[in-house]
């Protein structure tokens, strides 16, 4: 049973069918009374039906007697984050997220997600994982398995976190295998669709196979980082910065084991410095998108995000960074591999 039928119940319902859901759904003990067509009519809690017996209604009588009225809701496609913080601080934990006609279209839980981000995801899989070979010569380097589950789905499953419900995965080299370990995603209740790539297309290029991006924000994602990145804060600065694309960095030091010479033109010595260290931003491989930036990219080329960046540069777009603060790991290397094994247990991705 999906989330909105498991928290949905007709108004034609009895109450004794409503006592039963509501003990079969516990601890997450709320239900929304909806007519024929899924419009939302109230809401109905244990403490309602209690209520209702208090003032004399009884099992015989309409579940319209119990509920209150006018419940809190979401609209799909209209809400900022910081309502919805708003709600989670006052202790709303389960939402209904309704369309323009007032139907329940979805349930928002925070007890299993963070809040809903307003973004389509796109995760690159297609790569041939060369480095890891022989690791990679049958399995797709996303469906190696670290701490017994694959590194793709340590990143989908934080997307979930994040209400993140349309997810894309661009796949080619033993694509098939992705397909059949995922599926259609609905049995982590979102939808998986895929980009298959005919030949390479690039660290971007493939993004043009996608079918349809239902908003105007795209999270673009290499599927073998293994990262606890709040998307939340990433979606945030993009949209307040009023960005075109804003890109994840790390941060990473270089320390000189020697003194380094400052010179000028004419190799007359300006500094001193003794064995310095530098600290630098590096792509984290994580981006966030308008949709609009997709007609920079053309269509059937072979083409990078390092490419969209330079042409977004020269058209005076505008990129920000955003340095990652938790855990981020890119397996590219054998010794990366190993080294995640021993991190899974004692990152925090919830």
């Amino acid at each position: 049973m999906n989330n909105v039928a498991k928290h949905c119940i007709n108004t034609e319902d009895s109450v004794r069918v409503a006592l039963a859901r509501l003990n079969d759904i516990a601890p997450d003990s709320i239900l929304f009374v909806v007519d024929n067509h899924n419009l939302l009519i109230g809401s109905l809690t244990d403490g309602d039906l209690r209520r209702g017996f208090i003032n004399n209604l009884g099992f015989e009588d309409s579940l319209l007697e119990f509920i209150q009225k006018n419940p809190i809701s979401i609209q799909l496609n209209n809400y900022n984050l910081e309502l919805l913080q708003e709600y989670k601080e006052n202790d709303y934990k389960i939402i209904p997220i309704l369309d323009k006609k007032g139907c329940i279209v979805d349930i928002l839980n925070f007890r299993n997600q963070r809040t809903i981000l307003p973004v389509d995801a796109i995760l690159m899989a297609g790569g041939e994982g060369k480095r890891l070979l022989p690791l990679t010569l049958t399995t797709p380097k996303p469906l190696l398995k670290v701490d017994g589950k694959p590194i793709i789905e340590y990143n989908i499953d934080r997307l979930v976190q994040y209400g993140v419900k349309n997810i894309n995965i661009s796949i080619n080299y033993l694509g098939d295998q992705l397909v059949d370990y995922f599926k259609d995603g609905s049995l982590k209740g979102i939808t998986i669709n895929y980009a298959r790539e005919n030949k390479p297309l690039g660290t971007i290029g493939s993004i043009l196979l996608v079918e349809e991006f239902k908003f105007e924000s795209i999270l673009i994602m290499n599927s073998d980082l293994l990262t606890n990145i709040d998307f939340a804060d990433f979606y945030n600065e993009f949209v307040n910065s009023n960005a075109d694309m804003a890109v994840a960095s790390t941060s990473y030091k270089v320390d000189v084991p020697y003194a380094v010479l400052e010179v000028d033109g004419n190799n007359r010595v300006k500094s001193l410095k003794e064995k310095p260290k530098y600290s630098y931003f590096s792509n984290a491989g994580i981006y966030l998108i308008k949709k609009s930036m997709l007609q920079l990219i053309p269509e059937n080329k072979f083409y990078d995000i390092t490419d969209l960046m330079e042409s977004m540069l020269l058209i005076k777009k505008k990129i920000i960074s955003f340095p990652v603060t938790g855990y981020w790991l890119d397996i590219g290397k054998p010794e990366d591999y190993k080294k995640a094994q021993e991190d899974i247990k004692h990152i925090n991705f919830y």
